[in-house]
């Protein structure tokens, strides 16, 4: 007998979910910048880097999270330590490095979800401030951050996408407070 899975949830990613991972980074990364960047990034690349990140993470404060759809992984959030040069201070400021969910899974939830279990589990280590680069095209991102509490908070910076200069995209920097944990 197995166990029932709920119909949607958060939790943190496990090692079988790199290929889950691999294949929503592709599909959404097409969908949301396809018209910005030159190619999609390779799925069976992104399985690997997700493997590395899940088993081997860079740091103790490094997560990855997924939303599930009974046992299906639909999206994911990235988390770090912020490792722009304001930032106030180890473990202070957390960066979500990045939050897609697949386009066939956009609209049910995932992306709130995946915000708030983020936002819980750095304000549960300790972190005071979340702060995510947003590429300045994607207004669809901006829109679903602000109506989280994030706001540009003035930072910019330009991604050059495939390394030598010939396509840039320009990023904005969003912000929002965490909780304060007793």
């Amino acid at each position: 007998m197995s166990t029932p899975a709920p119909d949607a949830g958060v939790r943190a990613a496990r090692p079988a979910d790199a290929p889950a991972l691999g294949r929503v980074h592709a599909r959404a990364w097409a969908a949301s910048y396809g018209d910005l960047l030159p190619a999609a990034p390779d799925e069976a690349q992104l399985t690997v880097a997700w493997t590395q990140a899940v088993t081997d993470p860079p740091s103790s404060r490094h997560r990855v999270l997924v939303a599930t759809a009974g046992e299906h992984v639909v999206g994911f959030a990235a988390l770090a330590p912020s490792a722009d040069a304001d930032a106030a201070g180890p473990g202070t400021d957390a960066e979500l490095l990045v939050l897609l969910v697949d386009p066939d899974a956009v609209g049910r939830g995932h992306g709130s979800r995946l915000l708030n279990a983020s936002a819980d589990v750095l304000a549960d280590s300790g972190a005071r401030r979340l702060r995510t680069w947003v590429p300045e095209p994607d207004a669809d991102m901006q829109r679903f951050l602000a109506g989280a509490g994030f706001a540009a908070d003035g930072a910019a910076r330009v991604l050059d996408a495939t390394g030598d200069g010939t396509t840039t995209v320009r990023e904005v920097r969003m912000s929002a407070a965490l909780p304060t944990r007793p």
